[in-house]
C-alpha cells in the first residue's frame, strides 16, 4: 500500500505533463501506465511517429522533384523503407526515454500495469504477470486517452485493413491505398504513402474533407491534394470489404443511397476518428458518469461527479489534441493546489501536417455567419512572399478574420509550408485580445514566411503592400 496526493492513470501528453506539473507544485505523484513505454498514443503510435514519416517522405519528394531546380543533382532517389522506419522508431524511443528521465527528475513514482479505480482514493494496478498493487491517493486523474473508432462491418486486421497504428508500420509501399475518412489522420498518412509512390483514394462520407474547417481553406486544399495525385470520393460510404491474398475489394455507395461500385486496394486505412478509452477503469462500479458520447462528464474544473476523481484529455469534451490535453493537465494540477488553473478553449490551434500544412485557430467564416457576427477578412498569398518563392513553397495563403466593429481578431487560417509554426503569433495575439492592427504594426523580419501573416493582418484594412 502506498499513499499519494495524486495518481494519474495514463501517461500520454495530458497525463505525463499533468503529473510533472503536480510534482513541481510539491505534490506526491504516481502514474499508472499499461504500456511499457510512456507517452500514450501520441508518442508511440500517433503524433510523433507520423511526423517522423511525414518529414522523411517530404525529403524524399523534395529530392525527387525540387533538388534539380535548386541546382542539386543527385539522380533519382531510392527509397529505403527499412531505414525510414528505423528513423521513426529512433524518434519514438528518444521521446519516451525523455519522459522516463523527467519522471525520475521530478521524483514521480511509476506503476506499470492496467489501472482500475476501486473507489474514491483507491486505485489497483494489475501488472503483466498478474500481480496486483493497490494505491491510496487523495486525488485520481483519468487520462487514458482515446482509441481508434471502428467502422461497422469492416474488420481491422492491421495487415490489409489497417488503423492509423498499422498505417505507420507498412512493410512496403502499397500500389493502391484507400483511405476511409477525410480527416486529419487519414490525410496525413495518405500523404506519407502518396509521396512514396502509392495511388491514394480518399473515401469520405461527407461532401468535403476536413469537416469543421474554414470552407475556403478546404476548397483550396482539396485542389492542392488533387494536384499531388490524390483521388476523392466524397459523399460516399463504405458498405463492405472483401479481403483476399491479392488485396481488398471495397464496396462503396453514395452516402444518400445508390450509385454502388467496388474499388480495388492493396491496403485500406480506416481513419474515421477516435473515441474515448474508458473500458476496464471501473467507472460504472464507482459511479462516474459518462456523457451521451461516452466521454467522462466533468465540471469546469475537470471534476467528475465523484469526489476526488478528475478527468482530462481525449476522455473528456473538446478536441482530441495532445496540446489541449497538456494544457488541461497543467490547469488541473494548479487547481488542486489552490491556484487558478485555466484553459482557453476558444484559442486552441489545430494543424494538419501535410505539405502544404494547414493551421487554424479561432472561428471560421461559417461559424461567424451562423452566429450573426459581422466581420472583416484579410488574405495574403504565399505566391507574393519572397521567402516562400525562394524555397519553392509558394502554395497557399493566410486568412485573417477580425470583428467588423472592434477589429479584434476572431480567427486565422493558414495553408502553406510551416503553417503550424506561423500560427502561434496569432494564438498569442488572440490570447491578449489583440486586433489585426496590432499585428499589422508589428515589425517582421525580411525575408520570412511570417511576413505573409503580417500582410494578411494588414489586408483586413485593405492596406497590404505586396499583393
Amino acid at each position: 500500500m502506498s499513499d499519494f496526493d495524486i495518481v494519474v492513470i495514463g501517461t500520454g501528453p495530458g497525463g505525463y505533463v499533468g503529473a510533472i506539473r503536480a510534482a513541481q507544485l510539491g505534490l506526491k505523484v504516481a502514474v499508472v501506465e499499461k504500456r511499457q513505454a510512456h507517452g500514450g498514443t501520441c508518442l508511440n503510435v500517433g503524433c510523433i511517429p507520423s511526423k517522423a514519416l511525414l518529414h522523411a517522405s517530404e525529403m524524399f519528394e523534395e529530392a525527387e522533384h525540387n533538388f534539380a531546380t535548386l541546382g542539386i543533382d543527385v539522380g533519382t532517389p531510392k527509397l529505403n523503407l527499412a531505414n525510414m522506419m528505423a528513423h521513426k522508431q529512433n524518434v519514438i524511443d528518444g521521446n519516451t526515454a525523455g519522459i522516463d528521465f523527467l519522471f525520475k527528475k521530478n521524483k514521480i513514482t511509476v506503476f506499470h500495469g492496467t489501472g482500475k479505480i476501486l473507489a474514491a482514493g483507491k486505485v489497483s494496478v494489475t501488472a503483466d504477470d498478474g500481480a496486483v498493487t493497490e494505491i491510496n491517493t487523495k486525488n485520481i486523474v483519468i487520462a487514458t486517452g482515446s482509441e481508434v473508432m471502428p467502422l461497422p462491418g469492416v474488420e481491422i486486421d492491421e495487415d490489409k485493413i489497417v488503423s492509423s497504428t498499422g498505417g505507420l508500420e507498412l512493410k512496403e509501399v502499397p500500389k493502391k491505398l484507400i483511405v476511409v475518412g477525410g480527416g486529419v489522420i487519414g490525410l496525413e498518412l495518405g500523404s506519407v504513402w502518396s509521396r512514396l509512390g502509392a495511388e491514394v483514394t480518399v473515401v469520405e462520407f461527407l461532401d468535403n474533407i476536413l469537416p469543421g474547417m474554414d470552407a475556403e481553406v478546404v476548397k483550396n486544399f482539396t485542389h492542392m491534394l488533387k494536384k499531388q495525385g490524390f483521388k476523392f470520393k466524397l459523399g460516399t460510404k463504405v458498405v463492405g470489404t472483401e479481403t483476399s491474398a491479392n488485396g481488398v475489394k471495397v464496396s462503396v455507395e453514395a452516402a444518400k443511397g445508390g450509385g454502388a461500385e467496388v474499388l480495388d486496394a492493396d491496403i485500406v486505412l480506416v481513419a474515421i476518428g477516435r473515441r474515448p478509452f474508458t473500458q476496464g477503469l471501473g467507472l460504472e462500479e464507482v459511479g462516474v458518469k459518462l456523457d451521451e458520447r461516452g466521454r467522462v462528464a466533468i465540471d469546469g474544473h475537470f471534476k467528475t461527479n465523484v469526489e476526488g476523481i478528475y478527468a482530462i484529455g481525449d476522455v473528456v469534451v473538446g478536441p482530441m489534441l495532445a496540446h489541449k490535453a497538456e494544457e488541461e493537465g497543467v490547469a488541473l494540477a494548479e487547481i488542486l493546489v489552490g491556484q487558478a488553473g485555466h484553459v482557453n478553449y476558444d484559442i486552441i490551434p489545430g494543424v494538419v501536417y501535410t505539405m502544404p500544412e494547414i493551421a487554424t485557430v479561432g472561428k471560421t467564416e461559417e461559424q461567424l455567419k451562423a452566429e450573426g457576427v459581422a466581420y472583416n477578412v484579410g488574405k495574403f498569398p504565399f505566391s507574393a512572399n519572397g521567402r516562400a518563392k525562394a524555397m519553392l513553397k509558394s502554395e497557399g495563403f493566410v486568412k485573417f478574420i477580425a470583428d467588423k466593429t472592434t477589429d479584434k481578431v476572431l480567427g486565422c487560417h493558414i495553408v502553406g509550408a510551416s503553417a503550424g509554426e506561423m500560427i502561434h503569433e496569432v494564438v498569442l495575439l488572440m490570447e491578449f485580445g489583440g486586433s489585426s492592427e496590432d499585428l499589422a504594426r508589428s515589425c517582421h523580419a525580411h525575408p520570412t514566411m511570417s511576413e505573409a501573416v503580417k500582410e494578411a493582418a494588414m489586408a483586413v484594412d485593405k492596406r497590404q503592400i505586396h499583393s
